[in-house]
């Protein structure tokens, strides 16, 4: 299908602002990735995944980009403002984003690890008197006064997608599959292909190979490198999984394997 761009991207590049800080500065400043946003980053593309190893600095980067936004660091949209526990770096106090005018009406910042807290702020702020019209049927999709947290982790997931998720907006993702069967993500990217034909722009840090199937995305490799953009085909990732899938015996053979590697 042939993605219809509407105008500019919401998010058009990054960069850190000023000087890097000397590498022996400790984290996030140890980091290839960070380090490599001394040159402007130009996003390309209203897909962009970010992929690497654990440690490679996916959701480093992309949590100082949703706190530099506006977003609440531990996830929700810009009106959301409760801290479980401040673990974000000092990255987002240095980065330079250039953005569109004028600016997305929507957006949010999906962090899987702590999705369960926002759903929790979102029943708290239900609970106050005089609040209002109720914010939960717009994550359900439902009137009845059920919550995402009578849904399984999965499914709360899919209804963010599906009912919270909209036009025009911008939305930032940390591992959106670590909740989704292989059904679920091809869904969901049905979904994100649909809203970024409506003006929206995704950035999302994965190690999903079927989200990074998607045709019409800029995949930015993350690795001691720093940030590399890389087709498909040539995702480190990717050529690991055909690999175990080609000949799933032999590898597992080599995995399992008691005999000292030479």
């Amino acid at each position: 299908m042939t993605l219809r761009l509407s105008s500019s991207l919401p998010l058009q590049a990054l960069a850190v602002r000023g000087e890097l800080p000397p590498e022996g500065s400790g984290h996030p400043w140890n980091i290839p990735a960070v380090r490599a946003l001394a040159r402007r980053l130009s996003l390309s593309a209203r897909i962009t995944f970010l992929v690497g190893e654990n440690g490679s600095g996916k959701s480093t980067l992309i949590e100082a980009l949703a706190v530099a936004w506006g977003f609440n660091a531990e996830g929700g949209s810009q009106n959301f403002n409760f801290a479980t526990r401040a673990s974000h770096s000092v990255l987002h106090q240095h980065l330079e984003l250039t953005r569109s005018v004028p600016r997305p009406r929507n957006g949010f910042f999906l962090r899987a690890e702590s999705f369960f807290n926002v759903i929790t702020t979102i029943e708290a702020l239900d609970a106050e008197p005089g609040l209002g019209a109720k914010l939960m049927p717009a994550y359900t999709g439902r009137h009845d006064g059920s919550s995402l947290h009578e849904r399984s982790h999965g499914e709360s997931f899919f209804d963010l997608l599906m009912n919270r998720f909209g036009p025009n907006g911008l939305y930032l993702l940390d591992e959106p599959e670590s909740a989704l069967s292989a059904h679920r993500q091809l869904a969901a990217l049905r979904r994100f292909h649909d809203l970024a034909g409506q003006g929206s722009q995704f950035v999302i840090a994965t190690h999903s190979p079927l989200l990074l199937a998607y045709p019409q995305s800029q995949i930015l490799v993350l690795d001691e490198r720093g940030i590399t953009p890389t087709p498909y085909a040539e995702v480190p990732l990717i050529w690991l999984y055909r690999q175990a899938l080609a000949n799933p015996r032999a590898v597992m053979g080599e995995l399992l394997s008691d005999d000292p590697t030479p």
